[in-house]
């Protein structure tokens, strides 16, 4: 359920923030890291045992979910590490008045081309331009 909810489209309102963002994917990586640490239990691993023992045709769709539950745990993981890091220059645009954010205006894009530039699962032009949209909302 987790996994099909990770693969629909976002549907947000036009003038919501970047904290709404960072927001989105700490609360993903909340939930896939709650899912990772269930796959690490005794339960779980006596059930594998099992299910290896006796040579389950299931393994094959489990180590499928579990490689696409591990790489929505690190696309999220690395996702709030980069908007975490644009924190402080997005804090002025709620913070200051129109004139005291110009300044934190070139940092803020010069962050995001960084993040475009580097990161692993950040870099698409839907989420750099729905980056943007919401610092433009903002």
């Amino acid at each position: 359920k987790v996994l099909a909810e990770n693969d629909q489209l976002r549907k947000e309102a036009d003038d919501l923030g970047p904290r709404v963002e960072l927001d989105y994917w700490k609360k993903k990586l909340s939930k896939f890291n709650y899912l990772t640490e269930q796959l690490k239990s005794p339960d779980v691993k006596a059930v594998l045992g099992v299910l290896t023992a006796a040579k389950s045709k299931l393994l094959k769709k489990w180590r499928a979910l579990d490689i696409r539950i591990t790489d929505a745990a690190n696309e999220a993981k690395d996702n709030v590490k980069y908007l975490y890091s644009l924190e402080k220059y997005y804090d002025p645009l709620y913070n200051s008045d129109p004139v005291s954010m110009l300044d934190a205006i070139p940092g803020l894009i010069n962050a995001i081309k960084m993040i475009q530039s580097i990161s692993r699962y950040y870099n698409t032009s839907e989420k750099i331009s729905s980056l943007f949209v919401k610092v433009g909302a903002q």
